[in-house]
């Protein structure tokens, strides 16, 4: 890492998941499945004969571009570490198996709890 970890708030989270979706349809990859947490994101995503470091490189590229058109991301590093986990997958069990993960294995959803009024007072 070339600086402190990042935490993705509701609003920096919203933005990564646009960019993912932008770049699908941008490249023409159908994006089966997409997760954005606090501190990294998820996506199963097809294109013939890429490499996965391609996916994960244009991902993170769309995402930080996209973070910084909505302000969001101010630095001149990247948000993001070096690596990635990337991953072939062959078959449609394979695919319907990482949809799951993706879906459904990073725990309960996350609230978007920045845009909620704050109470002052206690009940």
């Amino acid at each position: 890492m070339k600086g402190p970890p990042v935490t993705l708030d509701g609003p920096m989270r919203a933005a990564v998941e646009d960019a993912v979706r932008e770049v699908c349809d941008h490249r023409h990859w159908p994006l089966h499945a997409v997760n954005v947490r606090t501190n990294h994101f998820h996506t199963v995503a097809r294109s013939l004969g890429l490499k996965p470091s391609r996916h994960l490189n244009a991902f993170k590229a769309f995402a930080t571009r996209k973070l910084r058109e909505r302000n969001l991301w101010i630095h001149d590093r990247t948000p993001w570490v070096d690596k990635g986990s990337e991953r072939w997958l062959w078959t449609e069990e394979s695919i319907l198996r990482a949809c799951d993960y993706v879906i459904n294995g990073q725990g309960c959803d996350l609230r978007d709890f920045d845009s909620w009024p704050v109470r002052t007072t206690p009940r």
